[in-house]
């Protein structure tokens, strides 16, 4: 045998797995192969995206499942023995394991970053570590006691299908679990909306449970669906001793509790619920959202934390929050873990998005009403010039409503009309209006289903019925949902594809959690990307060095403003004032269920908020009609690379990725040239974000992608694929072949300037028309070239034939 022929596959199978078994690894337990830890970024360019392929960990070596030790990746015994160790540390880093391994099949090097004075060691096969030699030093490394141990070796809850936490919910678990065992009693984990902070939790809550570290758990939301969808979902598997509190009576027959904070407590005593239980009754509370109430020291939420001061608290956001008077950290401490909205799409578990920014000309310049002009009611219009932040809010403009719902409607004609789509606007009022907008400019589709668009907001039992319908892949309607407040977070919409903001937005919390509803990637249903369409300006919020990055400033307003019975609902809307100014007074309206809908009320309001006209109130919402509105246009922008948005066309972002990958044309042809098949380079290409589809749309459709990438990287004017293959017939070079083989060419070459060089690379093409009339594809090779081989050949030759005209000069 040969060592040096053997694939990468081969030296696995025959030398390393064999190795490492000898070291007494259990293969059902501890040994995992060609383990995936990314899905593959998502590239959009057009109404185009693909994913990015990803390479996966040859070996995971694990103490036991789901508590990685080490990574072990192969190469071809061709290859020197630590060329994989770059790559294993990049894959050991996502982990967060401390052993790496690269082999060739001869030995191993060994990187031990448990052992700084010899980090890298060469060891023969032989002498691979047992489990319980890189448990031991794993254990010393990491600092555990052994009072941690039987914590920190808890077994994760196993439903037998497979299901694996992916790497960095892994991280999130294991060290929560180690921050807690070493007694550590708030943690704070920040985890990007859409990437399963839930779950995560109940991995938490279920090992620190079945160790016996934590008996009884309160898991605290804000909402009724977030408790809800937590309790059937994730949490599913606590069975009978789970409860979700209701009725403000909380029964000790239980250890696991769901509640809604609103449901514990309130202004009046008697709502205290939580005070029906002794102080040490919970030994662990789970905080979901922790950027609202708990993060303010005076919020009526804090002072449930504050009773059961004695528990373990975990906090869960995606948008913590830092200021001098509201902070996350100064409750929980720095976050144990973090994985951002960026680090999210960049691995690919997250959609990218597209920005489509629409200018209004009357939101850039301003309206004033003329002198004594009054509104729809006969009211006297306060002479003032109104601009963006005032419509919708104070002022409604008739014709505005109308061009943003037609705005919409083009979009989704364009796209894709059954695409679930959530506009955001500034009040209930205003969804309303933009939901009857909506309503009559699709009577087509409303015909066929009059839920087509539905206004979902707190105050509507209709719509919010129609809300997990929504939210529901395998139900086609409602598709439009037009909303204020409730769908700002805790909906999990994966195969939502269109934001609309239509909305005032200057929080960051508020507009991370908004953005959130369009992140999740669903491939059953190619939900690989979204759009946000932009009328506001809010997506101004990207730029922002908070939105991946420093928590955001938060201004709080005096509590003495609020008056509903049921405890206060958190408001995003307090964020948007500047310290600078005075912040807006603020209500909320509680439904019969446990929802909020909260409202900033305007500077120049008494105490009503924006969805209700108080009578009496001096607070009044204009409405005017008859004003001409237009666009003054529209900009498109993509995520790129480096987590920004860039205004770029496709074939501007494929340039600079073809001169990453080539440095000259010279360079280009010769590698194209040299290539056994010339598809190898294409799909190389695709896997770096070159979308061969969306680049034939706006470059060109019947360019070849030799002639593509000289085109656009070389600015070379570029042959199409007919005139490329015209000019080989004209040489006729082929004469030489037997009758039949000249036949096949032929036909070769006119497959080729169909569909490209991908078509005459494939043996398949030979069992097609007009193809198949020459035999099948066995009898073409041997009666029409003598061989596979000698076929192979003739392919090489027409293909150096094809490419043989050079790009013409500029």
């Amino acid at each position: 045998m040969d060592k040096k022929q053997l694939t990468e596959t081969d030296i696995i199978s025959k030398f390393v797995l064999p190795a490492i078994d000898q070291a007494g690894w259990n293969s059902m337990t501890q040994i995992r192969q060609e383990v995936k830890l990314r899905d593959g970024k998502v590239i959009v360019r057009g109404q185009i995206g693909v994913r990015k392929t990803v390479k996966s960990a040859d070996i995971v070596l694990y103490h036991k499942p789901n508590m990685p030790l080490a990574v072990i990746e192969a190469k071809a015994n061709k290859h020197e023995v630590g060329k994989g160790i770059q790559q294993g540390l990049d894959y050991a880093r996502l982990l967060d394991v401390p052993f790496i391994f690269a082999t060739n099949g001869d030995g191993f090097v060994f990187h031990d970053k448990t052992n700084p004075s010899a980090l890298e060691t060469e060891i023969r096969l032989e002498d691979f570590p047992t489990p319980t030699q890189l448990w031991e030093k794993f254990c010393i490394w990491k600092g555990y006691t052994s009072a941690q141990l039987p914590i920190i070796t808890q077994d994760y809850y196993d439903d037998g299908s497979g299901k694996a936490p992916r790497y960095y919910q892994l991280q999130a678990i294991n060290k929560t679990i180690e921050a807690v065992s070493s007694g550590q009693n708030r943690a704070l984990l920040v985890m990007a909306t859409g990437t399963g902070k839930t779950y995560t939790a109940f991995q938490i809550i279920w090992r620190l449970w079945k160790a016996r570290q934590k008996k009884r758990v309160l898991f605290l939301a804000d909402r009724n669906i977030l408790v809800d969808q937590t309790r059937l979902n994730d949490f599913q598997p606590f069975g009978q001793a789970m409860t979700k509190i209701t009725g403000r009576t909380v029964d000790p027959a239980y250890e696991i509790h769901l509640a809604l904070y609103q449901a514990l407590t309130g202004p009046e005593e008697h709502q205290k619920a939580y005070k029906q239980v002794d102080r040490d009754f919970f030994d662990l509370i789970v905080i979901d959202e922790c950027h609202r109430g708990s993060a303010a020291e005076d919020s009526a939420w804090r002072e449930i934390l504050e009773y059961f001061s004695a528990a373990t608290q975990i906090g869960l956001t995606a948008t913590p929050k830092e200021t001098d008077t509201v902070s996350n950290t100064d409750y929980f401490g720095d976050p144990v873990y973090t994985y951002s909205l960026k680090e999210g799409i960049e691995d690919g578990f997250l959609a990218p998005y597209k920005v489509v920014r629409v200018d209004i000309d009357i939101d850039l310049q301003g309206w004033r009403p003329t002198k004594g002009q009054v509104d729809q009611n006969g009211e006297l219009i306060q002479d003032r010039i109104y601009n963006q932040k005032d419509f919708d809010r104070t002022l409604v403009i008739d014709e505005r409503t109308q061009l943003v719902a037609e705005t919409i409607t083009a979009y989704l004609k364009r796209t894709d009309p059954m695409a679930k789509t959530i506009v955001f606007c500034n009040d209930i009022d205003h969804a309303e209006r933009m939901r009857r907008a909506l309503v009559n400019l699709n009577p087509e589709q409303v015909a066929k289903n009059d839920k087509y668009v539905m206004k979902i907001t707190g105050d509507d039992e209709l719509g919010k019925a129609q809300l997990d319908n929504f939210i529901n892949p395998k139900k086609a309607y409602p598709v439009i949902a037009t909303t204020s407040e409730l769908m700002t977070t805790g909906v999990d919409a994966k195969t939502c594809k269109l934001v609309v903001l239509d909305q005032n937005i200057q929080s960051m919390t508020k507009f991370k959690q908004i953005i959130g509803r369009g992140t999740r990637i669903d491939d059953r249903y190619n939900k690989l990307w979204f759009t946000i369409l932009d009328f506001k300006k809010a997506t101004e919020l990207f730029a922002d060095e908070r939105f991946d990055g420093v928590p955001e400033k938060v201004i709080v307003v005096n509590p003495e403003r609020i008056t509903d019975e049921e405890d206060t609902h958190f408001i995003d809307e307090l964020n948007s004032v500047p310290e600078d100014e005075n912040p807006p007074a603020v209500n909320t309206i509680a439904d019969p269920n446990g929802e909020y809908n909260t409202e900033a009320w305007p500077e120049n309001g008494t105490g009503a908020p924006d969805d209700e006209e108080s009578e009496g109130s001096g607070y009044i919402k204009y409405r005017v009609s008859g004003i001409t509105v237009k666009k003054l246009g529209e900009r498109v922008q993509y995520y790129d690379t480096d987590g920004k948005l860039v205004t770029e066309s496709f074939k501007d972002y494929t340039r600079k990725t073809l001169k990453k990958q080539f440095s000259s044309l010279d360079d280009f042809v010769r590698k194209w040239q040299d290539a056994e098949r010339k598809q190898a380079i294409i799909d190389e290409l695709a896997e770096e974000g070159v979308i061969w589809e969306a680049l034939a749309t706006e470059v060109g459709a019947d360019l070849d992608p030799f002639d593509l990438i000289c085109h656009i990287a070389f600015d070379q004017p570029p042959l199409t694929r007919q005139e490329r293959a015209n000019n080989v017939k004209k040489r006729n070079y082929f004469t030489k072949y037997s009758d039949t083989a000249q036949k096949v060419l032929d036909a070769l070459l006119d497959k080729y300037a169909d569909a490209g060089v991908k078509e005459i690379e494939s043996l398949d093409v030979l069992k097609v028309t007009p193809l198949d009339q020459y035999g099948n594809a066995m009898q073409i090779i041997k009666n029409g070239f003598g061989g596979k081989p000698q076929y192979q050949d003739a392919i090489t030759e027409l293909e150096a034939e094809l490419y043989r005209e050079p790009p013409r000069s500029a």
